[in-house]
């Protein structure tokens, strides 16, 4: 076992065991805290990949952007607490110990005998991260991509509608 994998393995079971925090926390406040150092955490994942642009997008998009808008709902809904939680019963805890197992084969046997694939280091270090994934963006999953924006597009229009309504309504 390398250095390098000794890394890896770290911010996998991390990232593991802060994602189980996030969905284990009673207070939504200390839930969204434990996400910002799970999306450090995979930040640094991705500096390890070499993947630098990931990296930097991902604390900024995600670390940044996302993770205030979930503390603004949090504030603004005053989201009240249940009683009983998922998480906190019998069925939700050995789920959640299930699928991390699960996620621990699928990890080690990807690592053990995970086939190479046609992007090597030099590829990508010789035509750089972002021309890449444009290529494959593109090319290979173009239509996945285009769904994607679809199913994107969908809310904004009902965001709009809503707020159209409300406006022409007279209630803001």
């Amino acid at each position: 076992m390398t250095l390098a994998h000794l890394f890896f393995g770290y911010f996998f079971v991390m990232i593991l065991g802060l994602a189980l925090v996030v969905v284990t926390r009673r207070n939504l406040i200390h839930a969204v805290m434990w996400m910002l150092l799970m999306f450090v955490h995979i930040g640094g994942l991705y500096l390890f990949l070499n993947a630098e642009f990931f990296a930097v997008i991902q604390i900024i998009v995600y670390a940044g952007a996302i993770l205030v808008m979930f503390l603004f709902v949090v504030l603004l809904l005053k989201v009240k607490i249940e009683k009983q939680r998922f998480i906190n019963s019998f069925q939700g805890r050995a789920m959640v110990v299930v699928l991390i197992l699960l996620s621990f084969v699928v990890a080690i046997n990807k690592l053990v005998m995970g086939p190479l694939g046609e992007y090597t280091i030099e590829r990508i270090q010789h035509q750089t991260h972002i021309k890449i994934i444009g290529h494959v963006l593109f090319n290979d999953y173009a239509l996945p991509f285009m769904i994607v924006g679809l199913i994107l597009f969908v809310p904004m229009i009902a965001a709009a509608v809503l707020a159209m309504r409300r406006h022409k309504d007279g209630s803001s």
